[in-house]
């Protein structure tokens, strides 16, 4: 390893310890990306700090899976949590360019608006959105954190959870939005199961009065399911026949996007 390279790092001493270590974790993680490994003694000469330091900073990268020791050399590398990392963030971006000629022309096929949403900290987030027709959505749901336990999308992804994640998720009281929402986690994981078996989820009225949805899962080419699409719309434009239309439409969307992710079934 050259330290001549990052040799103008230096850290500021005016900053608080614990930014300052953050800072310096980070520093470790660029210096590995840039050589491909390096020793405790290397990475503590090209930060100018002191071999303990960098010692206890990668103890605790190794023990989060950022770095991970090569065997019999005494040097550290990137670990698998960082391929994890930006393997999440390339799917989210695949996930919207690949949902993007299928979820317009829904939107335009059914009148409705049509979401993507993802999980993350027990939340529904809505990461791309498509509109039926101008005028029909009266506002945008991108970026939005909803509870799961009132959507559809968030019904669709907590089916696809194991017990352990979906008690984590789930905990042991659920927040009650309108007199519809299904807020004992007993009759959620009763509905959840309902969920798995069907292939799609409803909601009316649960989140906001007046506003229904159905969803339905989006899975990848390892077979997990990465996120759920759903078509929302007023209730009263979203009942009987329609509703079970709807749904198909959601499912044949859902399984389209899919296929686009490696999905086959």
């Amino acid at each position: 390893m050259d330290i001549n390279d990052t040799a103008d790092i230096s850290p500021d001493r005016n900053r608080p310890a614990s930014i300052q270590s953050v800072d310096r974790a980070l520093e470790v993680l660029e210096i590995l990306a840039r050589h491909g490994e390096g020793g405790v003694s290397d990475i503590a000469d090209t930060l100018g700090v002191h071999k303990s330091t960098i010692s206890r900073l990668v103890s605790v990268l190794e023990g989060r899976g950022f770095v991970e020791q090569v065997a019999d050399r005494g040097k550290y590398r990137l670990g698998f949590t960082i391929v994890r990392l930006a393997g999440a963030t390339m799917a989210t971006r695949d996930l919207g360019r690949e949902s993007r000629d299928i979820a317009g022309p829904l939107a335009d096929l059914v009148g409705e608006t049509v979401n993507l949403a993802i999980l993350d900290n027990g939340r529904a987030v809505n990461v791309t959105e498509a509109n039926g027709s101008p005028g029909i959505a009266l506002r945008t749901w991108v970026g939005q954190s909803c509870p799961a336990h009132a959507t559809s999308s968030g019904k669709v992804l907590l089916a696809a959870l194991d017990d352990v994640r979906l008690d984590a998720a789930v905990g042991a009281t659920l927040e009650q939005f309108t007199p519809s929402t299904i807020a004992d986690p007993a009759a959620l994981r009763t509905q959840l199961a309902e969920v798995r078996s069907r292939g799609w989820a409803q909601v009316r009225d649960e989140l906001e009065e007046g506003l229904t949805a159905v969803a339905a899962p989006i899975r990848d080419h390892t077979g997990d399911v990465v996120a759920a699409l759903s078509i929302s719309g007023p209730t009263f434009r979203m009942s009987g026949d329609r509703l079970g239309a709807l749904s198909a439409h959601a499912v044949g969307a859902a399984e389209a996007i899919g296929v686009r992710l490696g999905h086959r079934g």
